[in-house]
């Protein structure tokens, strides 16, 4: 099973940018979809965005879409969620997640095979 641990989180200004690392070991993702989903306090956990196995296709969610890139470095084991023109309503802890299944183009959080330990990203002057 592969392991995920992520990184990049932290205190940042409106209007900053931030980048989260998601380190896998273990096992390599290669041939998995990815993800990062985020949990806001006091709310439900929500998919941020997702990249195909291949790296091909990217997905985001409305309020996301145009501030924020997924990508992956298979050669690393890495993905990264590089966050620009953050607000505060991004404040959430962040998680990485790898598919249980290969060959998928997107990533439900019902077949999450792997989740990270969590990073906090906290927007605020």
């Amino acid at each position: 099973q592969v392991q995920l641990v992520e990184s990049g989180g932290g205190l940042v200004q409106p209007g900053g940018s931030l980048r989260l690392s998601c380190v896998a070991s273990g096992r390599t993702f290669t041939n998995y979809a990815l993800a990062w989903f985020r949990q806001p306090p006091g709310k439900d956990r929500e998919a941020v965005a997702t990249i195909s196995w291949n790296g091909a296709a990217t997905y985001y969610t409305d309020s996301v879409r145009g501030r924020f890139t997924i990508s992956r470095d298979n050669a690393v084991n890495t993905v990264y969620l590089h966050m620009n023109s953050l607000k505060p309503e991004d404040t959430a802890v962040y998680y990485c997640a790898a598919d249980s299944q290969l060959f998928r183009s997107k990533l439900r959080e019902q077949t999450v095979g792997s989740w990270g330990q969590g990073t906090q990203v906290t927007v605020s002057s």
